[in-house]
This record gives C-alpha cells, structure tokens and sequence, in this order.
C-alpha cells in the first residue's frame, strides 16, 4: 500500500479550486476531509454526478448461499469497499444468490444509504421485466435502484421501454445495457446510437481493447457512461502476470502490484467511468481501492503497460 501525503486544505478552498478547475476537467478528484486522500472520480456524462472510478462487482464471488460466514466475509468486503471510498455495487438476477447476500450484508453493516446500487434485468419474457427488478430490488432491501442495465442486451426491444418509464416515473434514476468477453458489439454499437441510454457495460483490459476500436469513442460522442466488466478476466490475466515481475516504472503512477497496473490502465482511458473487479477478499479491496487514487497513466506510459502485458 502506497502513502500519499494527506490533504490538508479544508473544505472551503477544495471547493474554490474546483470550481476555478472547470467543468471541462473529465477526472477530478472527490472532496475529502483534512488528513483524507481524495479518491478519483469520473461524472456520468447524462447528469455529471461523479462516481468513483472503481467499482465492486459480485459475479461468481457473492454467490454464497445461506453460508453465514461466507456472508459475513462479503460483508466485510462491501464495508473495507465504501471505506475506501467506493460506491458502485453491481449485480444481476444471473448472480445466483448474490442479490441476496449484497442485501445481507448492506443491511448488516448499514451501507444502503452509501452506495450507488446497479443491477440488471435478465429474463426473456418483456411482461415479467418489471416483476424481475421488483424481486432484486427487495433483495438488495434498497428503496430503488440507481442503475438497471439489460444483461447481455437480452430482449432488450421490451425491456429498454419498460426502463425509461421507470426512469421517468422516479423509479430508477439511469438505464443501461451490458454485453461481456467481445460479444455483441455491434448491436451494442446500433443501441448506443439509437436510444437514450445512460450507461454501457463492456470488458475492457490491456488484453481485450476491442471496445477502443469503436464503442468507447462512440460513447464519449454520446454522453455515456461506460463500466468495465471482467477487468482481470475472472483472475486468469493476474495469474498470467504474477510469472513476472511488476515493472520498475510502475512506481511512476503508484502501483505496487499487478492488480493496480491493470485497473490503472483499465479507468486512465478518457471513455471509462467505473470498473468493477469482484473479490472476496478485504485484503484485495483494499488494494483494488488504491488503484482509485493518486496518479494515472498518461498516453505513452499507457503503450508501455500494453506492451508489459503482452510479453506474458
């Protein structure tokens, strides 16, 4: 874990310089109290609310069942993530029992108020989309979602409609899609074009960069947000790398492990608001969370990272 130096400046001057940084400034750190680092954050392009540039995700990693220590480990993992300043929690109905385990454990340790809840809706059936969210929504016990995506753009022709009127009715605040592992780009592509959603979901890491080809360009032209799904690919890139040593450079921008180089690498793309690595360890969060702070790569240092994790 690196030290930065604290922050000492008090509110009111953090705010005068922000304001004198501009609008125009498309990273900026959050404000913190005094002896806090301020943690990074991207706006959504639809309404410039900022959000943490990483993320927690919940595939695979929160599907615990009723196994109350399994439960009160991702609970420890939810709590260590909001105490690092994190926010973005993202789930699904495909997530087995994960909903419910997120809910277990905002509940348990009182975090329902503190973060920015998205999940998704997956069901063939467009009559039974509402129905779906409703059930995840008790689930995770939270009084709305802030985000509900189409998983994997399934039936999305009945869903997006159903979730732009929840979005006009206050029900939910954006709407999204996802798609994972390259697929479906294109029709991802026509949907960004066509209707007025908030977020896209993609992977996107120093080995699978398709989306910068097309989609992250278009999303930057079209005021989208854009999260980062599968950003270690489910942990297979990080035991590809753990064969070599993290390059010496990599102190340039604070990273002390393999995991911070690609999710630096990962939310230091312009296009990207949020990634989102799942865990179930605190240990991880926590090194996951300082990938969100201090500096990020600049273009040629960006080219270098792509070329350190080729050589793997």
């Amino acid at each position: 874990m690196r030290s930065d130096e604290p922050v000492m400046w008090n509110r009111r001057r953090a705010l005068r310089m922000l304001t004198a940084a501009g609008a125009c400034a498309a990273l900026r750190p959050a404000i913190a109290p005094a002896q806090q680092r301020a943690i990074l954050t991207r706006p959504i392009p639809s309404t410039g609310e900022a959000l943490p540039v990483v993320g927690l995700g919940s595939w695979i990693t929160f599907n615990v069942g009723d196994d109350t220590v399994a439960r009160d480990a991702c609970t420890d993992v939810m709590r260590k993530f909001v105490e690092s300043g994190g926010r973005m929690i993202d789930s699904s109905p495909m997530y087995a029992s994960s909903q419910d385990v997120i809910g277990y454990g905002l509940r348990k340790a009182a975090l329902t108020g503190r973060i920015f809840a998205a999940d998704k809706v997956w069901t063939s059936s467009g009559t039974q989309g509402r129905e779906q969210i409703e059930r995840s929504r008790q689930k995770w016990q939270v009084g709305r979602f802030d985000l509900v995506q189409v998983h994997n753009l399934l039936n999305w022709q009945e869903h997006l409609p159903t979730l732009f009127a929840m979005k006009g009715a206050g029900q939910v605040r954006y709407v999204g899609i996802t798609t994972s592992e390259g697929r479906r780009h294109r029709d991802v592509e026509q949907l960004m074009r066509s209707q007025a959603i908030d977020f896209v979901q993609v992977t996107y890491n120093p080995v699978d960069r398709e989306v910068e080809q097309r989609i992250l360009p278009l999303a930057r032209d079209r005021g989208i947000a854009v999260i980062v799904n599968r950003p270690f690919r489910q942990g297979a890139l990080l035991r590809a790398l753990a064969r070599q040593p993290l390059p010496p450079w990599a102190a340039e921008i604070e990273c002390t492990s393999w995991a911070q180089f690609v999710l630096k690498f990962i939310v230091s793309h312009p296009a990207v608001t949020c990634a989102i690595p799942a865990t179930t360890s605190v240990a991880h969060v926590r090194e996951n969370m300082n990938s969100a702070y201090g500096r990020l790569p600049d273009e040629a240092l960006r080219l270098r990272m792509i070329a350190a994790v080729e050589r793997t």
